[in-house]
């Protein structure tokens, strides 16, 4: 795969999603989706070493250099979902498979189980389904939303004086980054203003959801997502990950799941070209 990518836009209903599109534009079409607050650079390290795929990483909506939602929307599970349907529609992919991270991970599970006709293989790193909730912890979330969303909504932007001041914000945010992981990430997820440079996602991400998944419906959604699975785990991920995630998997045999050396961005890490080669014949394998 060309180590350079071909800078791409799609359009979603008149709304601008950014992409970065790798490969083979006659390869196995893989849909690639990055987790919270990253951006489609996420991918950089990792797309480099694959072959025979037309592997396009989008910018979610709300980050990097795409569309942000009017005030009035939500970032939610479901609206990500058309989201992904429309990124697929607008590239003609009748049937594609799926490479995410971490949210990107969760979007791209709750899609195949909602639309298993239209997602063929899911290679997901280090996220498979959202913590289940107690319904009775129901009104509080919508509460603690509506609240939040009325403070971020007109959140006026921390303004970081250089690339480099940005970069170090963000290699010790809540998940610590490599210094090549945070350059990747903040050259594409910032954008210049008057005395240097601001982050160009949403505040509104920022905000929790208004509802959450209980443990009945997370399990529904993985029980219709039959397609076959991989799932790459950081062995110095997200706390408590393995122990959640492993148990879930396991009861679902086409769900495959291999833990790698790395934190919770092991892709962006020395350790990309390890789990671009597991997920290499497994994405390119169309008999199934």
């Amino acid at each position: 795969m060309p180590h350079s990518p071909r800078e791409i836009q799609l359009d979603i209903h008149g709304n601008t999603i950014a992409a970065r599109q790798w490969g083979d534009l006659d390869g196995v079409p893989v849909l690639a989706l990055h987790g919270w607050l990253d951006n489609c650079a996420s991918f950089d390290r990792l797309a480099p070493h694959l072959t025979g795929i037309n592997l396009v990483a989008a910018d979610m909506a709300g980050h990097g250099q795409s569309y942000h939602r009017h005030q009035d929307a939500n970032y939610t599970l479901w609206s990500e979902i058309e989201d992904v349907l429309g990124m697929a529609d607008a590239l003609g992919w009748e049937t594609f498979s799926m490479l995410s991270h971490s949210r990107g991970a969760v979007i791209s599970m709750v899609t195949a189980a909602t639309f298993p006709e239209r997602v063929l293989r899911l290679a997901l790193i280090d996220g498979l389904v959202p913590p289940p909730a107690e319904d009775s912890e129901a009104p509080e979330t919508l509460r603690k939303a509506i609240e939040q969303r009325a403070r971020y909504r007109n959140r006026k932007p921390k303004i970081f004086s250089s690339l480099e001041v940005a970069v170090a914000a963000r290699k010790n945010g809540l998940f610590k980054l490599t210094d090549d992981a945070a350059q990747r990430l903040v050259a594409r997820g910032v954008r210049p203003v008057e005395g240097g440079y601001i982050w160009s996602n949403d505040p509104q991400l920022l905000t929790s959801s208004l509802s959450k998944l209980n443990a009945a419906q997370v399990q529904a959604f993985l029980d219709r997502a039959v397609m076959p699975i991989r799932l790459a785990l950081g062995r110095d991920g997200i706390q408590g990950m393995i122990e959640r995630i492993r148990p879930l998997a396991e009861r679902h045999p086409n769900i495959e799941v291999r833990e790698f050396a790395g934190s919770h961005h092991l892709h962006m890490e020395d350790g990309a070209g390890e789990i671009a080669g597991w997920f290499q014949d497994f994405l390119t394998d169309v008999t199934a």
